[in-house]
């Protein structure tokens, strides 16, 4: 399978976009005035206890309070001059006003703040560091146990001398030298020198440590052997990345390409229309089916349907064609739209119980190449599927848009004829409570023109009721559930 990495430049924004045999598999985006929080290190300070939570709300100098749970909380040195330790219990871990060591693991979503951990993990190339966490892990990603026992080795030597650290080796360290992973561990170690040095100095509120810019996350995170190709539109931005390849990720220079073409390097790949093609709620499968994507607040909805997809053999060989090729393509949209938390899955019914497990192993087997862990249930009674994917950061949607300004996000508008009986309503309302002449009626042109075609009749009669006439006229910059009765 060929992989590369096409990384597109401006000065407000670098978005990233990761390619499996020329198709779009991830889109990642990072803007200069909202950056991504994820990995940065604060000095905060307490601002409210809840022990009905079990958690906290930290003042972090961000735009909200960060919350932290009692979970999420190392009871010994990450927390700077911490209470005496008696239990679990978040009273007897923090106190009101009190500094404590904070890292980022979730960036604000909706209207929540960013989650806090006082758990200091701090990543490199092939490493992670634990602070104050002891132990040697491994990635469950490398599946060769003479490697597995290889690094543990190596691990249990790096940590000899710093007794109080732990590591993680990462999926790229796999076949890396002994002598690579030791300056991965020594540039950890200086990081983490840096960052407790400041935080014994610094005030609440401070930002202590930053994780990279998105292009080189990418770089740090991103390119094992099997991405054979960067490319990047920025000639700038092409020389920095080379630079930090040379100093900290060798193998990569190589894969590094500047792009110096006129035609804008997401309109060559396709990228631009796949992003499009991302925030609407229909997916077509090459089939003639579908899927219905809807995403809200607590989870996300997928619907299978067939289409015009009406198969060459069975009405069940039909259905089980159409979910293989939905389980292939929801995984996908799960990794292009960064969806997570909650996931509903309504495949097409099968009678089968063989056609079921195909269908859930096909999925499954499409998500072992997703970073973000996820977990699935098997399907339920009802034919649905409930999974679940870690969420980190928001979606695209939600990264690219708004809600709608005229529906408030719901999707839907009244009717013209709901409006008009809403009208009615507020004219008697009005009437009833008023002394007036006559009445004048504001509203949107589709509005006015059912009133005064379809609803004449009943306005007429409206009007004879109330004793009073009724005018209405159009105001183009109202919506269409928009209108006002003016009283004359």
């Amino acid at each position: 399978m060929t992989q590369e990495l096409l990384v597109n430049i401006t000065p407000q924004e670098t978005r990233v976009a990761a390619l499996d045999n020329g198709s779009v598999q991830e889109l990642h985006i990072e803007r200069s005035r909202s950056r991504g929080l994820v990995g940065n290190i604060y000095l905060g300070e307490v601002a409210r206890v809840l022990p009905g939570m079990q958690a906290a709300f930290v003042d972090a100098g961000l735009q909200r309070t960060a919350f932290l749970h009692a979970s999420d909380i190392h009871a010994s040195q990450a927390l700077v001059d911490p209470p005496r330790v008696e239990s679990r219990n978040i009273q007897h871990l923090l106190r009101e006003q009190q500094r404590v060591l904070v890292q980022v693991f979730k960036d604000p979503i909706g209207g929540k703040g960013a989650r806090l951990t006082t758990q200091i993990a701090i990543p490199s190339r092939y490493l992670v560091l634990l602070v104050d966490n002891p132990g040697v892990g491994v990635s469950a990603r490398i599946e060769s146990a003479p490697e597995r026992e290889r690094l543990r080795g190596i691990g249990t030597s790096l940590l000899a001398g710093d007794p109080h650290s732990g590591c993680i080796f990462r999926t790229a360290a796999e076949g890396a030298s002994e002598p690579a992973l030791t300056r991965d561990w020594r540039f950890l170690q200086r990081v983490w020198a840096s960052i407790h040095e400041r935080a014994r100095i610094a005030q609440p509120t401070t930002l202590l440590h930053e994780d990279l810019p998105l292009m080189l996350r990418v770089l740090r995170d991103s390119v094992g052997e099997d991405v054979e190709r960067i490319r990047i539109d920025s000639r700038e931005w092409y020389e920095r990345m080379l630079a930090f390849s040379e100093t900290f990720l060798p193998d990569a220079r190589s894969r590094l390409e500047h792009y110096p073409g006129e035609r804008p390097i997401f309109d060559l790949y396709g990228v631009e229309d796949e992003i499009q093609r991302a925030l609407q709620r229909r997916v077509s499968l090459k089939s003639g089916g579908y899927l219905i994507i809807d995403q809200t607040e607590a989870l996300t909805t997928i619907d299978v349907n067939t289409g015009g997809y009406v198969g060459h053999r069975t009405l069940e060989e039909t259905i089980f064609k159409t979910n293989l090729e939905a389980a292939q393509a929801i995984v996908r949209q799960l990794r292009l739209r960064n969806l997570g938390g909650i996931i509903i899955i309504d495949f097409i019914d099968m009678a089968t119980a063989e056609h079921r497990r195909q269908v859930m192993r096909s999925l499954a087997k499409g998500l072992e190449h997703d970073q973000a862990r996820t977990q699935i249930s098997e399907v339920s009674a009802l034919g649905l599927v409930e999974m679940t994917r870690k969420r980190i950061r928001e979606s695209l949607q939600n990264q690219l848009c708004v809600p709608c300004p005229t529906c408030g996000g719901r999707g839907h508008l009244k009717s013209a004829e709901t409006v008009i009986h809403e009208i009615t309503r507020e004219i008697l309302r009005e009437a009833r409570q008023f002394e007036v002449t006559r009445l004048m009626v504001l509203a949107a042109q589709d509005v006015v023109d059912r009133a005064m075609e379809e609803e004449s009749d009943s306005l007429a009669q409206l009007e004879a009721f109330i004793g009073k006439p009724i005018a209405f006229q159009a105001e183009p910059l109202y919506n269409p559930e928009q209108f006002d009765v003016v009283l004359m």
